[in-house]
Order: structure tokens, then C-alpha cells, then sequence
């Protein structure tokens, strides 16, 4: 099962939300504020795909930060930051068991190949 992380305000995860049920794939929604997140989760993420890539520096989150704060970003800060508030991880986060996307361009769901799950 396919499982889309965010939040569920989101523009990029309504555009998301709705080019996969455009397309009849079957997903779960994890919204971070009402569902949390797991440390021990963020922690396999970050191994995989990298802090870097998780850490949102384009949100609103992002940018309400300290300026001390943003200038002294490394992995540590980076990780305790998305455990604390996983707002500020990119989104979207698919997860498709065997990987995971961060963040939405149709072109590239498209090129996943991603099996139609519901009838039309």
C-alpha cells in the first residue's frame, strides 16, 4: 500500500491528492499534525534519502525560524527540527514500500509506473 505524507492544507498535497485519484491509485494519507510522526520513521527517511532533501527551506516554517538558527543548520539540528515539527519536512513524502519520492512533478509520478488500483 502506498502511503502519501504531509499535511492536509497543503497546495502540493492537493495537487498530489488529486493527480493520484485522477489516476485510480489507491493511497493512505498521513496528515503529520494529526497523526505525528515517528522518530524512529524520520530517521530510516533520513538515511535514505538524506537531511538535506527532507528539510523544507522554501515553507513558511522555514523561513520563521531564527536567522542564527537557519545559518547553523547541519544533519542534527536538521533532524531534531522535522521530530519536532514535521510541517517543515518537504512534501510530499510518497512511500511506496521499496522507496520513497519526496516532493511532487507529475512528469516524474508519471514515470513511476504507479499500478491504477480503483476502477474508474
Amino acid at each position: 500500500m502506498i502511503t502519501l505524507y504531509g499535511i492536509r492544507n497543503c497546495d502540493t498535497m492537493k495537487k498530489t491528492r488529486k493527480w493520484l485519484d485522477d489516476q485510480g491509485i489507491e493511497y493512505v494519507f498521513h496528515d503529520y499534525r494529526k497523526d505525528g510522526l515517528d522518530p524512529a520513521q524520520l530517521k530510516t527517511w533520513e538515511q535514505e534519502i538524506g537531511w538535506e532533501t527532507l528539510l523544507n527551506r522554501r515553507g513558511m516554517l522555514w523561513r520563521k525560524l531564527p536567522p542564527e538558527t537557519r545559518e547553523r543548520i547541519d544533519r542534527k539540528l536538521a533532524l531534531q527540527l522535522m521530530e519536532d515539527n514535521p510541517g517543515i519536512i518537504k512534501r510530499p513524502l510518497l512511500d511506496l514500500g521499496e522507496r520513497r519520492v519526496v516532493g511532487f512533478k507529475e512528469e516524474e509520478y508519471t514515470a513511476l509506473h504507479l499500478h491504477r488500483t480503483r476502477p474508474d
